[in-house]
């Protein structure tokens, strides 16, 4: 889903258009995601989960998911199945059209990242070059 281009206001007070950023999170993930929110006790109707890109790796970015209470200045807020995402104004460009999974199989089960930005990735399959 789509979030609405973010609109800034420079010093000059010229209003202008941050890109937009598109997040798939497959039905999987979405029921993993609502599962983990619904065990946290006391969360409040602002919280979401923020989707981000840290250095690290042994490709030099990995993935980050965390809960959180509320959206942060400059993030990106988009509503994806019911449930709300939090995308930093940094790991947007990275993020851009990234499909979050979830995955079980006989060597466990996990969130993964199918992303049309990384011009590579490392061989465990936690960590992405862009």
């Amino acid at each position: 889903m789509s979030a609405n281009t973010n609109t800034t206001t420079n010093t000059a007070g010229v209003v202008t258009a941050a890109p937009a950023v598109t997040l798939h999170v497959t039905d999987p993930a979405v029921a993993e995601i609502k599962k983990f929110m619904a065990s946290e006790e006391g969360l409040p109707e602002t919280c979401g989960l923020r989707v981000r890109v840290v250095p690290g790796g042994c490709s030099g970015f990995q993935y980050s998911l965390n809960i959180e209470e509320e959206s942060r200045q400059g993030d990106f807020v988009l509503d994806e199945k019911g449930v709300r995402l939090f995308v930093d104004m940094f790991s947007a460009q990275y993020l851009n059209g990234v499909q979050i999974d979830y995955v079980t199989g006989v060597m466990g089960s996990g969130f993964t990242f199918t992303n049309p930005n990384a011009t590579g990735s490392c061989g465990c399959g936690t960590s992405f070059t862009a």
